[in-house]
C-alpha cells in the first residue's frame, strides 16, 4: 500500500487577530505521515517582518520572545528566509513528496494570515499556500475525541472548558489530555508547536471516525 505523506504547519503572527491582521514572522513546516512521523522540516523566521516590522515585533508579547528567537537563529536551529523563499520551499516539499493535503491547528487562521502577509508584503492579492486540501486537526478534533466522554469529564475536571460550557479544543488542551499533563505549556514557536499538532492529528486518525477534514465545507 503506498503511503500517504502531508505537510504540516504552524505560524506565530504579530498583529491585530480580531482584525485578521497578523504578519507571519515564524513558519514551522514538516513532512509527515498518518502515524506523525517527521521526514523532513524546516524552521523559518520571516525576515521582512521579524527584521523589518519592528513596531510589529517590539509590542510587549512579542518582544519577549526576539532574544529566544536570535539565540536560535545565531546557533542554527532557525533559519532567516524571506516569504517568498519560505512559499517556495512549501511548494517544493509538497511537490517532492506529493502531500496529500496541507495540515494545521486552526487552518482558517492560518491560512488567512499567510494571505494577509503575502498581501502586505508583495502589494499582490494571492494565495500563498499550494491549491492542495487543507486539513484543519481543530475542526476533526471538535468532531472526534471532543465528543468522547472521558475527554469532555476531563476538560470540566481541569477547568479547560470554553463559556459555552464545551471542552476546549486547542492544541495545548488537546495535547495536556494526550499526556496526562494538565500542566503542559506550549512554546508557541512554530517548529515546537508542530511537533505537538502532529501528534494530535495522529491521534485523531487513530480514532477511525467519519469526519470533514477541510476547515471549509468539504471532505
Amino acid at each position: 500500500m503506498k503511503k500517504h505523506f502531508y505537510l504540516i504547519l504552524d505560524t506565530e503572527t504579530a498583529g491585530n487577530i480580531d482584525k485578521n491582521e497578523t504578519l507571519v514572522y515564524d513558519i514551522g513546516v514538516a513532512v509527515i505521515d498518518k502515524t506523525g512521523k517527521v521526514y523532513q522540516s524546516a524552521s523559518m523566521v520571516i525576515s521582512e517582518v521579524f527584521y523589518g516590522m519592528p513596531e510589529k515585533m517590539n509590542t510587549a508579547y512579542y518582544a519577549e520572545k526576539i532574544p529566544m528567537y536570535v539565540k536560535d537563529i545565531e546557533e542554527k536551529r532557525r533559519y532567516v528566509v524571506t516569504f517568498e523563499y519560505a512559499r517556495g520551499l512549501i511548494n517544493y516539499l509538497c511537490n517532492k513528496w506529493e502531500c496529500k493535503a496541507i495540515i494545521a491547528h486552526n487552518m482558517r487562521f492560518d491560512n488567512n494570515a499567510l494571505n494577509y502577509t503575502y498581501r502586505i508584503l508583495t502589494g499582490k492579492f494571492g494565495y500563498f499556500l499550494p491549491n492542495l486540501p487543507k486539513w484543519c486537526t481543530l475542526r476533526m478534533a471538535q468532531q472526534t475525541v471532543a465528543k468522547q466522554k472521558a475527554y469532555i469529564e476531563w476538560c470540566k475536571k481541569h477547568g479547560f472548558v470554553c463559556k459555552n460550557g464545551k471542552p476546549q479544543t486547542k492544541a495545548e488542551t488537546l495535547y495536556r489530555y494526550m499526556t496526562r499533563n494538565p500542566n503542559f505549556v506550549e512554546k508557541h514557536t512554530g517548529i515546537d508547536d508542530i511537533n505537538i499538532e502532529r501528534q494530535i492529528f495522529a491521534w485523531i486518525i487513530r480514532q477511525h471516525k467519519a469526519m470533514t477534514r477541510t476547515y471549509y465545507n468539504e471532505k
